[in-house]
């Protein structure tokens, strides 16, 4: 079966339907950025970053970019994470990528200018789970801080991979909340249109011993996932005007 086909038989055997999503001014709204940096997203940046222009990942930067605008102009909390690793500490299975002061673990470009906003915090992982990777040596965990602080009730989440780093933070945001560690936070939204993940083809992983990585399929996969835990999947976003509320 070819990946196209696989994909098509995916979404008719478990579909996943997308809303949209207004984001409301009667709540504090967070928008979390996951890993958008050289190393995963410009090409020829490092052993995990794409060969060639990848539409899916050119598309996520350029949705990233314009919701991070529109909360920079509101004064919205932004959260960024950065995959950022010790040469002396690997991250198996995956070969050594974002190593500190290699330039892979700094933004992109076109996002560079969030180091520069009061209101956008910054935290270095060097994990794949930046619910983990967020914990201080103190034992304080900078997710929860930022959300009790901020008083936060929703989160958006965008970045890459979609079925790896935005996944397993989504998931464990959500038991985070379940569990009642995360209060005030009710939902957790992912932008479908604004995550991305990469293609490793069937014989290109034989030949390196990794597990094969179709893009389109694992992308839909690890949103169909997050779903399946409690967050909610959105294709598209609109603010809440300050109109609509005086005049509902």
């Amino acid at each position: 079966m070819g990946v196209d086909s696989l994909l098509l038989q995916l979404k008719a055997e478990i579909p996943l339907q997308s809303e949209n999503a207004i984001l409301p001014l009667n709540k504090k709204v967070g928008l979390v950025i996951v890993d958008e940096v050289k190393g995963f997203c410009c090409v020829g940046s490092g052993n995990l970053a794409p060969v060639s222009p990848n539409v899916q990942i050119s598309k996520m930067v350029d949705e990233t970019l314009m919701i991070a605008q529109e909360f920079s102009t509101r004064g919205w909390p932004m959260l960024v994470f950065l995959d950022t690793h010790d040469a002396s500490k690997p991250e198996p299975p995956y070969p050594p990528h974002c190593i500190q002061g290699s330039g892979e673990e700094n933004l992109v470009p076109a996002l560079a200018w969030l180091e520069q906003v009061p209101h956008a915090v910054l935290c270095r992982k060097d994990c794949i789970d930046g619910f983990i990777g967020a914990i201080r040596k103190d034992g304080s965990n900078m997710v929860v801080d930022w959300i009790k602080e901020q008083q936060i009730q929703l989160i958006l989440v965008v970045g890459i991979c979609t079925d790896i780093c935005v996944l397993d933070f989504v998931v464990s945001v959500l038991s985070a909340r379940n569990h009642g560690l995360l209060s005030p936070l009710e939902e957790v939204l992912v932008y479908s249109e604004a995550c991305a993940t990469f293609s490793l083809p069937a014989n290109i992983a034989k030949h390196h011993g990794a597990l094969a990585h179709p893009q389109d399929v694992m992308h839909y996969m690890g949103l169909y996932f997050a779903k399946s835990r409690g967050a909610r999947i959105v294709g598209n976003i609109s603010y809440e005007s300050v109109c609509t509320i005086e005049n509902p």
